[in-house]
């Protein structure tokens, strides 16, 4: 079995792309802090997620540079040669479910709420129907 979990932060804002068979995908790169520290920072890994369909379009509408996920999923990791002709290596995490961590009112909140929190949606916008 090949499952990850993650919690961390993102490191910038995501992108969303549509590949050529009309197939939504985000990408967000999300840095683990680890326990230990140097010169009293800690070190973090830093995983590039993707994520595909409707959970795609939501991590691009809900998240942002600094906030806080939980990311679980299938990892790869893979190596690469960089422009200067050094080695480098990826840690790729396909995303099966994303949970957003950060609090409201943190200042990252996305756009849209409320002064509840809450973000508001028209009873057309839900996947069952409302009367």
């Amino acid at each position: 079995m090949n499952s990850l979990t993650i919690i961390g932060n993102l490191t910038k804002e995501p992108e969303t792309r549509t590949t050529q068979n009309g197939k939504t995908v985000c990408t967000f790169t999300v840095a683990v802090n680890r326990r230990n520290k140097v010169q009293g920072q800690p070190e973090a890994d830093f995983f590039q997620v993707s994520a595909w369909g409707s959970l795609g379009e939501n991590c691009q509408k809900y998240l942002g540079k600094g906030r806080k996920v939980c990311v679980i999923g299938q990892i790869s990791a893979h190596g690469y040669t960089r422009q200067d002709g050094t080695a480098g290596a990826s840690m790729d995490v396909f995303a099966e479910k994303v949970e957003f961590l950060t609090p409201r009112g943190s200042g990252n909140d996305a756009a849209g709420t409320d002064a509840s929190g809450m973000t508001p949606v028209e009873p057309d916008d839900l996947p069952w129907g409302v009367s």
